[in-house]
């Protein structure tokens, strides 16, 4: 099948796994083909023992638009049942971006709006160009930024995803880092080499240890103090026995 006809094309660099979102005429454009195609992507990745870095991308000008027109008519006829299960599968892969073993890192161009911005909120990390904008439009057609809001209320603070949700305003990538929603701002001539640095932080670290970390991290979110210090008990043990931890642990006696 022709690159053109696909809605996601993956490449693998190293220990880096490149996921681009492959539907530049429709600004990447969310669509349940995408959808499926990126978990199917993500998955495959994640499964691959020898990376240690996820990055998603878009391809032309833009990260993602949301959704696109062929999907918005699909909700306006849908039914109720048949408008849950459409958004289950949306809600699905910002839930499994966080059980991957690896992180995953939102690099962004252009415009990053609605569930596209969504979509870049739920990766694990966010690193923008300089000229990316970001926003949720969605109350501007009467909808609601549902599922993404779970996302923005442990990005950003309280007063500030009220504003960005409710008056559907756009912020630049400046912005957007004050905010907390994004890690890092590069200049747009150096972007491309500054995503693939950032990325490759993760390369000499320990598979088995990040993915616990981040397993752990995203788990306490719902914990109360005292029960994430417990969890934080049984990970630690955990991370004991690993083998890369002893390996670690040896090396570093041997100093």
């Amino acid at each position: 099948m022709a690159d053109d006809n696909k809605t996601v094309l993956v490449e693998v660099d190293g220990t880096v796994a490149h996921i681009k979102l492959n539907r530049p005429d429709k600004r990447n454009a969310l669509n349940d083909q995408l959808i499926a195609d990126l978990k199917t992507a993500l998955r495959d990745a994640d499964g691959d023992e020898s990376i240690r870095c996820i990055v998603v991308s878009g391809a032309g000008a833009d990260f993602c638009s949301g959704a696109d027109l062929s999907a918005l008519q699909k909700i306006s006829k849908a039914s109720v049942g048949e408008n849950l299960e459409d958004a289950r599968s949306l809600m699905e892969l910002f839930v499994l971006i966080r059980e991957l073993h690896v992180p995953v890192i939102a690099a962004v161009r252009g415009r990053a709006l609605a569930g596209g911005c969504g979509l870049a909120l739920a990766c694990d990390m966010v690193v923008a160009e300089r000229s990316a904008r970001f926003g949720f439009p969605e109350v501007k057609i009467g909808f609601v930024p549902a599922m993404v809001m779970a996302i923005l209320r442990r990005s950003a603070t309280e007063k500030t995803a009220f504003e960005l949700i409710t008056t559907g305003q756009e912020i630049a990538a400046d912005q957007a880092e004050r905010f907390g929603l994004v890690n890092q701002v590069f200049q747009s001539e150096d972007f491309d080499a500054e995503v693939e640095k950032f990325a490759r932080r993760f390369e000499k670290l320990s598979r088995s240890a990040v993915a616990l970390t981040k397993r752990l991290f995203y788990r306490a979110d719902a914990m109360a103090f005292e029960d994430a210090l417990s969890a934080g008990v049984d990970v630690n043990a955990t991370a004991r026995m690993t083998e890369d931890c002893q390996q670690g642990i040896a090396k570093f006696l041997k100093k």
